[in-house]
This record gives structure tokens, C-alpha cells and sequence, in this order.
């Protein structure tokens, strides 16, 4: 084990000593930091769009801007009068960028809607059209409420609808109000599989990848000159968790940084409390026992994978169907978090490979502590049996070079001698 530790502190010192890794690491919060705020940035400096109007009607346009007004200022659309041009001078105006859009109102609204148009040369973004035909609407119904006889009041009594109000069940049986803490609570299990998903494939890949090219380069040859292929294979995991550990540290920080300190810094007052939430110990703890576990087991797939390939090249053509295994947890995430305590979601907890996944992305249900105890156990036994045949495909791959073994030789390690496959 003195050995195996030695090999585990020289794969993480190796790892985390260049600034390479670090800014690797960086890099996936800042560019879902980017993905958050640069949309932001980019809406608050874009110019208004501007529109005119060409109202057939002679009072509606009016009406509609007066309602516009009452509502109180807003920058992203900025009307300007058509000054009498006719439609073939807005579109050659559109054309020439100086309009985005213009509207064509009908001569009779109050009956039918005819002649109402919208011109631009873009139609993908239909806010401009939205935000000034939800005026119109309010103003051209509350004309015919007027000629039905009917006030706006008694008009939107008759056409609100029922809303149904969120209501839970505590643990102790009694009834709490749903509020929006608790509906991001509740998707707050996605986003931590996501963050788990990502976590297990970079450092399974990072494993693959440094066993390769330490077998390439027979530096391999070298460490097992003094230690044992066991002991290498166990340092080599041990390190690249430890790395891990690191990597899901540093994100945690930047996480609390961003959610916690920048809104305390900038005084914004966030909907929900985000730090709460992300700092709940039943997820972080959920979240570091199956990155632990999902990463074992993982791991033991792909060292040995490792050990009996020459280059990247053929590890790419071996490991697609553990590739293809770890796309299902993200195909199912959504479903999953809808119901976590569903048939598809207790059916897909007992199995091995979606576990750690799974089990996460109930944790806002929560399973029952049965089901934590038997999935957990089901996982533990899995990863032992993987180790189990990892080791025995590392002890004789890692030394092998040339063409990879086939699939019927490597079941041939894994089997006693005295079974004989047919």
C-alpha cells in the first residue's frame, strides 16, 4: 500500500503542478460564467429597435402608445412616426437598416383583424411583434367589451383562470406552501449530475490518457521494475481521484464565489437563495460519494482498457460502448428529476454503471434509506468485481505491445486456467 500511495502522490504532483491543468480546470466555470452573463452584457448595450406605424384605423396607434406610456418607460423598442411614407419607403427603409420593423394597422380592428401586418426582415425574433401586439390586443378588446356592453373588469372575471396553488407534504405530515426556493431545490439534482457527469468522464479520460502514454513511451516498464502491476494500477487510480478532489474543489469555490459573493458584492437581491441551495448537505454529500464511487468504478473500466492499447487511436476504437453507457444518465436526467421517486427512476438506480447518476438526481425525492443502502451496496460490489478483472487485465496488458489483444484472448486472463471457453 506504502507503494501504491507513492505512485498516487507522484500522479497527482505530476497533475496539479502545471499551470496547464489549472487553467483547464478554470476554464469550464468561466465559460459557463460567460454563457450566463454575456448574454446579459450584450442585451443592455444593443440599440433599441426601431418601428413605425401606418394606421389605417385612425385611432388605434394612438390609443396603443398612450397605453404604452402608462406603463412606464422601457429601452429595447423605440418608435418613430411614419411621417406619410407609404409602404414602399419603410421597406426600402428596412432595408437600408435606418427600421426594423414597421405594423400595418386595419381600418376596422373593433370587427375583424384584417390588413394588420407585420414587415421586418427578421422574423426569428419576434419580441418587437409580441410587445406592441399585446397592446394593440388590450386596446382593440376593450373597445368591443364597450360595444358588448361589458366593463374590463368584469370581462377578466370572467376569463381569469383558476390557479392552483403548490402545496407539499412535510416529513412530519403537515402542509407548506411550494415557494420558488423550493421549485429550484427540487431541479437543483440536475445540475449537480450534469457537474458529477462531467467530473467522472475527465478524469476516467485523464486516467485512460496517462496510462497510455506512460505505456507508449516505457516509462511503465521502468515502474514495474519496482513495484508490482497491482500496486501501479492502484496508485494511478488513487492519484487521478485525488485530482478529482481538486478540480471538484476548485469549481465548488468558484461556485460559491459567483452565487454567494457576487450578489453580496453588487447588492442584487436574487430571487432565490442559490448559496442555500448549492451548499445543502445532502447534496454535497451525495455528491462526493458518487463521484468516489462513480469514478472507481469508471475508472477500473478504462485502466484496463488502457493497459492493452499502444495509442489513443485504439482506445477510441475499444471504448464506445463505455462511452455509449455514460450518454444514458444525461438522456435520462430530465425525466429522472420529474420523478424521482418514478418506476423508470428506482429501475435504473440498481443498475451498476447508472447508479451514481441516478441516485443523484433523486436526491431532492429523496429515496428511501433502503434504496440508498441496496443501490450502494449493488455499486460497491461492482466496483470490487471491476477492480477485480481490471487488475487482471492490467497485470498482463500492460506489458504487451503490438497489435491489441482480441476480445475471446482477454476473457482468457479473466477465466481460471482450468475453464475452458469453448
Amino acid at each position: 500500500m506504502k507503494r501504491a500511495l507513492l505512485v498516487a502522490s507522484r500522479e497527482f504532483i505530476e497533475n496539479v503542478r502545471t499551470k496547464g491543468f489549472w487553467l483547464g480546470i478554470m476554464m469550464l466555470p468561466i465559460m459557463l460564467i460567460m454563457i450566463a452573463v454575456i448574454p446579459i452584457i450584450v442585451e443592455s448595450t444593443r440599440e433599441p429597435k426601431t418601428f413605425t406605424v401606418i394606421d389605417e384605423s385612425g385611432w388605434l396607434l394612438d390609443a396603443s402608445l398612450e397605453r404604452i406610456a402608462l406603463n412606464g418607460p422601457q429601452d429595447r423598442f423605440s418608435y418613430v412616426p411614419a411621417d406619410g411614407r407609404d409602404p414602399e419607403a419603410l421597406n426600402e427603409a428596412i432595408i437600408r437598416g435606418e427600421l426594423f420593423a414597421y405594423f400595418m394597422l386595419g381600418r376596422d380592428p373593433v370587427n375583424d383583424d384584417e390588413g394588420f401586418r407585420y414587415i421586418s426582415n427578421n422574423l426569428t425574433n419576434r419580441e418587437l411583434s409580441a410587445w406592441f401586439g399585446r397592446h394593440v390586443s388590450a386596446e382593440v378588446r376593450l373597445r368591443r367589451l364597450a360595444r358588448e356592453n361589458l366593463t374590463e373588469e368584469v370581462a377578466n372575471w370572467v376569463t381569469r383562470p383558476i390557479e392552483f396553488e403548490g402545496v407539499q407534504i412535510s416529513t412530519d405530515g403537515d402542509e407548506e406552501e411550494v415557494s420558488a426556493q423550493d421549485v429550484v431545490r427540487q431541479w437543483t439534482p440536475v445540475a449537480f449530475v450534469y457537474l458529477l457527469w462531467i467530473s467522472i468522464l475527465i478524469n476516467t479520460q485523464m486516467l485512460l490518457t496517462n496510462t497510455i502514454e506512460e505505456k507508449s513511451n516505457k516509462l511503465i516498464e521502468v515502474l514495474l521494475s519496482s513495484i508490482s502491476p497491482v500496486q501501479l494500477m492502484a496508485g494511478k487510480i488513487l492519484g487521478i481521484a485525488a485530482t478529482g478532489l481538486a478540480i471538484i474543489s476548485t469549481w465548488a469555490l468558484m461556485a460559491l464565489l459567483f452565487f454567494v459573493g457576487l450578489p453580496e458584492f453588487f447588492n442584487i437581491d436574487l430571487p432565490v437563495n442559490l448559496g442555500d441551495i448549492l451548499t445543502e448537505p445532502v447534496y454535497i454529500g451525495s455528491f462526493l460519494v458518487y463521484f468516489v464511487l462513480g469514478y472507481l468504478f469508471y475508472a477500473a473500466l478504462l485502466v484496463g482498457l488502457g493497459s492493452i492499447c499502444n495509442n489513443l487511436k485504439e482506445a477510441q476504437n475499444l471504448m464506445l460502448p463505455v462511452q455509449l453507457v455514460q450518454m444514458i444518465p444525461i438522456f435520462v436526467m430530465v425525466p429522472v428529476g420529474q420523478d424521482p421517486n418514478g418506476v423508470l427512476a428506482k429501475i435504473l438506480s440498481f443498475i451498476p454503471p447508472l447508479t451514481p447518476f441516478v441516485m443523484m438526481n433523486r436526491a431532492a425525492g429523496p429515496p428511501s434509506f433502503t434504496e440508498y443502502a441496496i443501490t450502494t451496496a449493488l455499486l460497491i460490489a461492482s466496483i470490487a468485481l471491476a477492480l477485480w478483472f481490471a487488475a487482471k487485465i492490467f497485470r498482463i496488458g500492460i506489458l504487451m505491445s503490438g497489435k491489441p489483444p482480441k476480445l475471446r484472448e482477454v476473457l482468457r486472463w479473466l477465466v481460471p486456467a482450468r475453464v475452458k471457453l469453448s
